[in-house]
């Protein structure tokens, strides 16, 4: 027998009987189970925790190599030691008061076996195997299996104050997955607290992607990612890239947990001293706002979003959001990029005469000088618009003129697929519902939580045509060249999203002839774009309407080029070009 074949079979053993205890762990939370069932089910949880323990255990008496210090080491040893504190806790109470002890509130134990499932399947050799599926396949995969599952934790008794059919389970699933914001029931009235952390959590996997938990959690526990896991993720991202593909997902997550956390301390301070809230409902509502503006969901525990008669004046709350927004949408990479060239040039700053701290051509890439410049422009567009249009509409009950800038400024930014509301969207003017629809198409940065065309994607369309009026052969923008995949890519995209979109405009009108075509047009850019802003139109949708704004807003999500990659078969170019030919165009 192969030596490392007991220790495997405890690891499969201890990974499928982990998975068992999440379930249980659901359906405990989920539902109001009898106190005799809650008893077995937390002796099952035991049972896990302690196996993870022997697991982990065995992982280092079985180690040829010396034992050393690093970051997996340090955290079996806090896992050890808040599995012998958990279960010192337990027997404790156990003793104090016999089989009579209630175990309904030891979430601290559902939280052990969560831990040990990611711990034990991380020890496990993660590859995506491009025999079975392509990586543009396992994308789309892995976000509708999270939105499946999401629709039916969402339908549990426990997770609703009302129950709620399973249509508008799997919109308020998608939704949350796709951080697009649409709602067909109130979050805050219709789910409970425990409903709202299921939508936070699909909202946080649907905004970084499972693949980067599951890729991150392979990295931390085994020290490397796969070759073909590398190339397969990077072909999801159209990235040519490799070797930093690892570095590039941790600084994914580093940057979302960290903007996340200091927003949530930022709101907690905004709205201390907000009546009718206790401690543990500020903290709440922080976190909750938090992940949802960095993941440009839009989802909000209060019925009227930010707009409610609390919030709607509190300019310091507005501001932290749009810019945690902001950030959210700007793209991972490139808040990276921008972060390392400013603290290049504060070291520049203060350190003028050291060498180290020279200067580095090409610091800030080309694609954040493209995004940057993009996103400023069109903040300021859509700035300007909403002045001029809303200044004597919705701005008008602000009576500063602090007030109506941070107020438009909110409105202006709000579209690139944040999805937060501090107006009255049945309000805004004609012209602010089309710059708000040209906004929305537009929408965020790539590799971003937001959605869209993305602002690269216009950018390139604006210089490729600028390109063609000058009589030029060629788009170069910063002394580069633009690659001809890139102009051929920015292309489908637009084309592909102006498809979907208008065939959801028409089988929505088709189902409901008597809606208005305007709020009808606005709903399907805003969910293809995953924005979640609406006028009023959402409750109002038939289930066949949800259905078709449900698909949109997974199509948006995912992307329909990704889907055509995913579903057509790569073509090998042959070693040979056929004549060039113009073909009339206008």
């Amino acid at each position: 027998m192969h030596p490392a074949l007991p220790y495997r079979l405890l690891n499969n053993f201890a990974v499928i009987i982990s998975v068992i205890g999440i379930g249980f762990a659901l359906v405990d939370s989920g539902f109001t189970l009898s106190s005799w069932l809650q008893h077995i089910f937390h002796l099952f949880y035991l049972i896990i925790i302690l196996l993870g323990f022997v697991a982990t255990v065995w992982r280092y008496v079985r180690a040829k190599t010396r034992l050393s210090v690093n970051k997996v080491a340090i955290f079996d040893l806090l896992a050890s030691v808040a599995i012998f504190v958990l279960l010192a806790v337990h027997f404790t109470e156990l003793a104090r008061s016999g089989l009579s002890m209630p175990v309904d509130g030891f979430i601290a134990i559902k939280i052990a076996v969560f831990v040990t499932f990611i711990r034990e399947i991380s020890d496990n050799n993660f590859n995506l195997n491009r025999a079975f599926l392509n990586p543009g396949q396992f994308f789309i995969l892995s976000f509708l299996s999270v939105v499946l599952v999401g629709s039916l934790l969402l339908m549990m008794p426990n997770a609703t104050t009302e129950p709620i059919s399973f249509i508008d389970a799997l919109f308020t699933a998608t939704s949350a997955v796709c951080v697009t914001g649409l709602i067909v029931v109130d979050t805050a009235t219709r789910f409970t607290t425990f409903g709202q952390v299921i939508i936070i959590g699909l909202i946080q996997i649907g905004g970084l992607g499972i693949l980067t938990f599951v890729t991150y959690f392979s990295y931390f526990f085994k020290g490397g990612v796969s070759y073909e896991t590398q190339l397969s993720i990077s072909e999801m991202n159209f990235s040519r890239r490799l070797g930093d593909m690892v570095s590039t997902l941790k600084s994914i997550l580093y940057i979302t947990f960290g903007i996340e956390a200091l927003a949530a301390m930022l709101i907690y301070i905004s709205i201390y001293d907000l009546p009718g809230m206790n401690f543990s409902e500020r903290m709440f509502f922080s976190v909750f706002h938090a992940i949802s503006a960095f993941c440009n969901a839009g989802f909000s525990t209060f019925s009227a979003g930010l707009y409610d008669e609390s919030l709607r004046f509190n300019y310091s709350l507005q501001l932290i959001i749009s810019t945690t927004f902001l950030f959210g949408g700007m793209g991972f990479l490139i808040v990276a990029n921008l972060l390392r060239y400013l603290r290049h040039r504060t070291q520049r700053a203060l350190h003028a005469h050291d060498p180290r701290y020279g200067y580095q051509p090409w610091l800030l890439s080309i694609n954040s000088r493209i995004t940057l410049i993009t996103s400023g422009a069109l903040l300021l567009i859509g700035l300007i618009g909403v002045l001029m249009f809303e200044y004597n509409g919705i701005l008008a009950e602000h009576s500063s003129v602090y007030g109506k800038v941070i107020t438009g400024l909110f409105t202006a930014a709000t579209p690139r697929t944040a999805g937060f509301n501090i107006a009255d969207m049945d309000a805004l003017a004609f012209p602010t519902i089309m710059l708000t629809i040209f906004l929305m198409w537009i929408g965020a940065s790539p590799n971003s939580t937001g959605g869209g065309i993305k602002t690269s994607t216009f950018a390139i369309a604006v210089l490729n045509t600028l390109s063609l009026a000058r009589g030029q052969t060629k788009v170069e923008v910063f002394q580069r060249e633009i690659a001809d995949i890139s102009i051929r890519r920015a292309f489908s995209i637009m084309w592909l999203s102006l498809l979907v979109i208008g065939l959801g405009v028409t089988l929505i009108s088709y189902e409901q002839p008597e809606l208005d075509l305007i709020k009808v047009v606005f709903e399907c850019f805003s969910a293809y774009s995953t924005v979640g802003l609406s006028l009023n139109l959402t409750a109002d949708l038939s289930t066949f309407s949800k259905l078709v704004v449900s698909v949109i807003m997974f199509v948006g999500r995912v992307g329909m080029l990704t889907i055509f990659v995913a579903l057509l078969k790569n073509r090998h170019q042959r070693n040979y070009r056929y004549p060039t030919e113009e073909i009339t165009i206008n």
